[in-house]
């Protein structure tokens, strides 16, 4: 009886340090960057106003899963430093339905200590699509995680027309490289966040 006390106890003991282990994170600093090529000349959009939370199990102070990742940031955040290219872009995405780029992970496997490869769902001006990314992780040691990364697409994947502007002048290629670098901190550390208890 004793044998089975001690073993039930250890489950127990062993499912909460799982649990315990396992934390929201929030996004709190980004940077995104849309570049990609027109027949004049290359191009680059930038944003750093994402928003996003995941939740991450942590072993040993490493990282071993990743869970529940998503992602959005508001389409017409993304500039370049000129604004007639991004009324153009914003015309392309169709910003007037589509307030918002999103992401969220399907699946995470682990390659090694500080390379992951994600699968999940971009979702641009309403149509949704699945990518593999590599991803480079470091770890921090204030608990700090840092994911970059870089997806290779193409307008037609998100059934969008490249832009083009000057009454055609200038147009778009067809292929784009969205670069990434997401910082995510414990939730209950997060100092712009209220923590109910």
């Amino acid at each position: 009886m004793k044998t089975i006390k001690s073993i039930l106890l250890t489950v127990v003991i062993i499912l909460s340090l799982q649990v315990n282990a396992q934390k929201r994170y929030s996004l709190v600093k980004s940077t995104f960057e849309v570049a990609g090529t027109s027949n004049i000349h290359d191009w680059v959009m930038k944003s750093s106003e994402a928003t996003g939370s995941a939740y991450l199990t942590i072993t040993d102070s490493k990282l071993t899963d990743i869970k529940n990742l998503s992602i959005t940031l508001l389409a017409e955040s993304i500039k370049s430093s000129k604004t007639s290219m991004d009324d153009v872009a914003y015309e392309s995405l169709n910003t007037k339905t589509y307030k918002n780029i999103k992401y969220v992970l399907k699946s995470a496997d682990k390659v090694n200590e500080t390379t992951w490869v994600l699968t999940g769902t971009y979702t641009i001006a309403g149509v949704s699509k699945d990518f593999k990314t590599q991803v480079k992780v470091t770890n921090y040691d204030n608990g700090t995680f840092v994911l970059q990364g870089s997806n290779r697409m193409t307008f037609t994947d998100f059934e969008m027309t490249p832009p083009s502007a000057a009454l055609g002048v200038v147009k778009a290629g067809k292929e784009l490289t969205v670069i990434f670098n997401i910082t995510f901190n414990d939730f209950a550390k997060n100092e712009n966040v209220l923590v109910i208890k």
